[in-house]
């Protein structure tokens, strides 16, 4: 089992950065391969951004290429996404997800662990 406590979410203007981090606990980390998703109201949960459990490989929608990364500490055993230059449109609940293979993977039914979510509201 693999425990998933996302934080950094909130209201911010656009063009305003946040970096959100998910810390893990349970089962070893650097296992892991861990992606974020986000779900905007009355929508689809989507794919934001995957990593390996080196972190040596990413993988990142196009939505968000150029103005998120995604990065991971497996001594602290969190992950982080750091986003800058956020849109109205980055609006959603974020989540962050956990893996048991340590491959990049971009649909929901890959991940078997999921945070609680944290909300990101940007503003006009």
């Amino acid at each position: 089992q693999v425990q998933l406590v996302e934080s950094g979410g909130g209201l911010v203007q656009a063009g305003d950065s946040l970096r959100l981090s998910c810390a893990a606990s349970g089962r070893t980390f650097s296992s892991n391969g861990m992606g974020w998703f986000r779900q905007a109201p009355g929508k689809e949960r989507e794919f934001v951004a995957a990593i390996t459990r080196s972190g040596g490989g990413t993988f990142l929608a196009d939505s968000v290429k150029g103005r998120f990364t995604i990065s991971r500490d497996n001594a602290k055993n969190t992950v982080y996404l750091q986003m800058i230059n956020l849109k109205p449109e980055d609006t959603a609940v974020y989540y962050c997800a956990a893996r048991e293979q340590f491959t990049i993977a971009t649909t929901a039914r890959s991940y078997s662990y999921w945070g609680q979510g944290t909300q990101v509201t940007v503003s006009s």
